[in-house]
């Protein structure tokens, strides 16, 4: 999901990388979200536009798992960070907070369109660029912060 005002201009375009090759789920614009279905087990999700960030996953079967995108500043333009929506009410996203539930309701189910489509065709070369670039700050994150990037079994519903 993505809801912020700040940003709200650039487009965040999201990834399922986990088995190393970007396969592309969609463009997020500012009031949107998109629906991924995914086997149970270890996932691995980046988030493109500026730069790369990445969320992992320990996903259980037969439940659905939040995210959302948030903008944070870049050099030229806004940079986005994929942060899973945990159960633990004092988590940085907390599907026990007030903002959850609007987010839920007030953004809107985006598709992954053939103009999306398009755009990858045109730019995957540039997001592996930024996904290999990005992936050693990934792997060089400590414990305790991978652990609030990544959603656990329990934070499904």
């Amino acid at each position: 999901m993505r809801s912020s005002f700040v940003g709200s201009a650039i487009s965040a375009s999201i990834y399922d990388v986990t088995n190393g090759e970007p396969e592309f789920l969609g463009i997020l614009n500012n009031g949107t979200k998109l629906a991924h279905a995914v086997a149970p087990g270890e996932h691995l999700f980046m988030v493109v536009s500026e730069a790369a960030d990445f969320m992992a996953a320990d996903l259980a079967a037969g439940k659905t798992y939040y995210a959302i995108a948030t903008p944070r500043m870049g050099a030229w333009k806004a940079r986005f960070s994929l942060w899973p929506i945990k159960a633990a009410a004092d988590a940085d996203f907390s599907s026990q907070s007030p903002e959850f539930k609007k987010w839920k309701t007030e953004t809107t189910l985006v598709e992954l369109s053939a103009a999306a489509k398009a755009w990858y065709e045109a730019n995957k070369d540039s997001v592996k660029e930024k996904q290999q670039h990005h992936m050693q700050t990934w792997q060089e994150k400590t414990p305790e912060d991978l652990a609030r990037r990544t959603l656990e079994g329990d934070d499904g519903f």
